[in-house]
């Protein structure tokens, strides 16, 4: 299974029969096992049809028995394109339940990811910069995903962020804030968490809102200003800078706008300061129980749950 996905097994008792594989009668009741991957339940007339597409194509791969299905199944991502990856993720465990039987393994494909190199750093001026915010600006916003500058990014955050740098995965932004012609903060941007029970009461959306909307929400993963640079209220202002410009700029980029952003600030380092000065939120606290937790029990620390909309309209908006 791909790395950040994740599967769930359900017993449902039902009082009909279930089709296919997916019950055992007892008495007068079935146990009806649900599989669902990725928010998708997987039924048993989509068995017969994976099953029907590998007997049909027996001399066909994995990948393009993959984009074959999704091709059937009009499964798309927003502007287009199959949800290639995600679909060989569900055939790969619908194979290891026993469900089907996929084709063996035609070749391993090198994977760039598995061994990344850690972004190297960048020599750039570290002269202290100690001022007030009128005395350093314009301060200057650049996109810098796809450019030229995204390696300085890479190896800023990899150099001088607590957690480091990470490659992230599905839609994402990066940006690099700029003042006297330095380089002065750094913002990452990423798809947002698909459950987020702090976020998802506070919007109130139902699960079928959520699965249609959540690509409507950008989740601001890493926020650095670098260690040289004091500032008073730079933080907070390019947040509002941010605020203003983010969902232009990720309809540029993936086609559709942003409605609503959120972060994490963890209270055993920091306060969340600069955000409530820039009209953040609190809606609540995680749970501490991370995507791969298969107990109620916290494996990781308890964050609080920050949001900002960029909309009067957001619920609405994310609702309908």
């Amino acid at each position: 299974m791909a790395t950040g996905e994740c599967a769930e097994v359900k017993i449902i008792a039902k009082d009909s029969p279930a089709p296919l594989a997916f019950h055992e009668k007892q008495a007068h009741t079935a146990v009806v096992l649900e599989l669902k991957y990725r928010g998708r339940v997987i039924t048993g007339q989509d068995i017969v049809e994976i099953r029907e597409l590998i007997a049909t194509h027996p001399g066909k791969s994995r990948r393009m028995l993959s984009a074959m299905l999704c091709d059937q199944w009009q499964w798309k991502q927003p502007n287009g394109a199959l949800r290639d990856m995600v679909c060989r993720g569900m055939l790969l465990m619908l194979d290891r339940a026993g469900q089907i039987e996929l084709p063996p393994v035609k070749r391993v494909p090198h994977n760039p990811l598995a061994r990344r190199t850690r972004p190297s750093p960048v020599p750039i001026d570290t002269t202290p910069v100690e001022c007030g915010l009128d005395q350093i600006q314009p301060v200057e916003f650049a996109q810098v995903r796809r450019s030229g500058d995204e390696p300085l990014f890479n190896g800023l955050m990899e150099e001088h962020h607590y957690l480091g740098y990470e490659q992230p995965v599905g839609e994402h932004l990066k940006y690099v804030a700029w003042a006297q012609g330095r380089p002065i903060a750094c913002m990452a941007w990423s798809s947002a968490a698909r459950h987020l029970g702090a976020r998802d009461r506070y919007i109130g959306w139902d699960q079928p809102a959520r699965r249609r909307n959540i690509r409507l929400i950008a989740y601001n993963t890493r926020f650095l200003i670098l260690p040289w640079v004091r500032v008073k209220h730079l933080a907070s202002h390019i947040l509002g800078r941010m605020a203003a410009r983010i969902s232009e700029d990720w309809e540029r980029m993936y086609g559709h706008p942003i409605y609503f952003l959120e972060t994490f600030v963890d209270p055993a380092r920091f306060r969340g300061t600069c955000y409530r000065a820039a009209n953040w939120a609190l809606l609540g606290k995680t749970t501490g129980r991370g995507k791969q937790s298969n107990s109620y029990v916290p494996n990781r620390s308890i964050k609080q749950v920050l949001g900002y909309p960029l909309t009067k309209r957001f619920r609405a908006l994310l609702t309908e």
